[in-house]
């Protein structure tokens, strides 16, 4: 994803890429297709379709607790819900590893809120950050 940083799209608001934001993993056309890496060197989890690098979540670690900081999706592959599968599949692997998040990222914080069933992964000292907003 390093090298395509310059062409992805930062997202700061759950606006930005509403489509199948329901991540039970089997939504869209190419849902069977994403697949989801943690790029632990950059601190990137990162996601795939068809071999291509779709959309990415910058991240740092603080003990057992993972901080969401920012999520950008490549214009083609924008308005696909890639990113809210993106996130739902990263909580989901932080909750099987026992680990929790803070989340950072506006994007981010936009679905936590619309799906409080991720609760139980945020972090009970640090769900958010001010910066990421509460969506009141």
């Amino acid at each position: 994803m390093a090298g395509n940083a310059e062409d992805m799209i930062t997202l700061t608001s759950a606006e930005h890429d509403l489509g199948g934001s329901n991540l039970s993993g089997a939504t869209g056309p190419d849902a069977e297709d994403l697949v989801i890496t943690n790029n632990s060197a950059l601190g990137i989890y990162e996601a795939s379709i068809g071999g291509r690098t779709a959309a990415g979540i910058v991240y740092s670690k603080v003990g057992s607790r993972v901080v969401l900081l920012a999520t950008s999706v490549l214009p083609e592959f924008r308005g696909k819900g890639i990113a809210a599968r993106l996130i739902g599949g990263v909580l989901n692997e932080l909750r099987m590893q026992g680990k929790t998040a803070t989340v950072t990222c506006p994007f981010a914080a936009a679905f936590v809120n619309a799906h409080p069933d991720y609760a139980d992964v945020l972090d009970p000292a640090f769900p958010r950050s001010n910066a990421a907003g509460h969506g009141h």
